[in-house]
């Protein structure tokens, strides 16, 4: 009589806790474990391991990190154990904040890729963590209408289902054409006000209408006319709207491509998409640059990087296909 096989138990947060003391003890961190363990852990696990490393050792999990890993792999694994709104609100911050030449590219990516539910909710840990409104640090940090994009991104209550209206959305279309391509210089209130307040389901019905409409799409209309009439950063902003309601794998992958087109690497920017759309959306991704590039992304991921720094990313993409 065959009995049926048990499966087995997921791992214990404590075990986890236990597991990387060990690898800290000693002489030199055994990084290999550290990255084989944390890589294979969900948010929920790695929110509960912390809390167990913190009762049992009586030290934060991310001091004890920071102390045993260095550079790139450092920021990567530290950007990894944060809570998923924790780490949007960081990219944020050090976007808005850092540096005498401001790099807006983080909070745009977060704030204009985000569903509304998950920016109310970054409002909230923004100023639970840093004791200011994400308002406040928008409206100090960036400028014009790229501003206005941004707050309206942030303030606005969209829908997020998937029925879309149709006449409107074509009437949105002609909208847009009319405040852009057919008028000299550009109506910016009028993108504003569509990208800010129209569902991702319903941007990306305006975007099949523009382009049937007018024989090229609305996206290339931005890229070449926005750019150079409004700021880039406010170009960069719809950009992104209307790209990831459209397809966010093909945006995110090209994205990634950028990043590591050319000398060096843009780390920053690789560690950001990939340790952000690990849990979400990476298989699309990987699928959308294998498809454009015509090379697998963990493959361009190996040749760009070392050492446990490619280790700890190669484990995030899983397998390679």
């Amino acid at each position: 009589m065959s009995s049926l096989s048990v499966p087995p138990l997921p791992p214990s947060p404590r075990d986890d806790a236990m597991q990387l003391h060990h690898a800290f003890k000693g002489l030199g961190c055994d990084t290999s474990a550290v990255i084989n363990l944390l890589a294979h852990r969900d948010a929920t696990q790695r929110a509960w391991i912390q809390q167990e490393y913190r009762t049992m050792y009586s030290e934060e999990l991310s001091k004890r990190l920071a102390s045993e890993l260095h550079g790139n792999l450092e920021n990567a694994v530290l950007l990894w154990i944060d809570d998923p709104a924790v780490r949007d609100a960081t990219i944020v911050r050090h976007s808005l904040t850092q540096g005498v030449i401001r790099n807006l590219e983080g909070a745009n990516e977060v704030i204009c890729s985000r569903a509304p539910s998950q920016l109310q909710y970054l409002k909230q840990v923004y100023h639970s963590k840093f004791g200011v409104h994400l308002e406040h640090d928008i409206a100090a940090n960036t400028l014009g209408d790229h501003q206005k994009i941004l707050l309206a991104c942030i303030s606005t209550s969209r829908y997020e289902g998937l029925e879309v209206n149709r006449e409107m959305a074509e009437k949105d279309a002609k909208v847009l054409y009319k405040a852009g391509e057919k008028k000299l210089g550009t109506d910016e209130k009028a993108f504003i006000h569509i990208f800010s307040e129209r569902s991702g389901a319903h941007l990306a019905a305006i975007s099949a209408y523009y382009h049937g409409m007018y024989g090229h799409s609305l996206k290339k209309f931005i890229w070449q006319a926005m750019k150079n009439e409004t700021s880039g950063d406010f170009a960069h902003a719809l950009l992104i709207i209307i790209q990831c309601a459209v397809n966010p794998g093909k945006y995110f992958a090209k994205v990634l491509y950028k990043a590591m087109k050319g000398l060096g690497t843009n780390d920053t920017t690789l560690i950001r998409v990939i340790v952000t759309r690990t849990e979400i959306d990476m298989q699309y991704i990987k699928v959308e640059y294998s498809k454009k590039y015509k090379k697998t992304l963990n493959d361009a991921v190996h040749s760009e990087t070392s050492g446990h720094y490619r280790d700890f990313l190669l484990s995030l993409l899983g397998p390679n296909v």
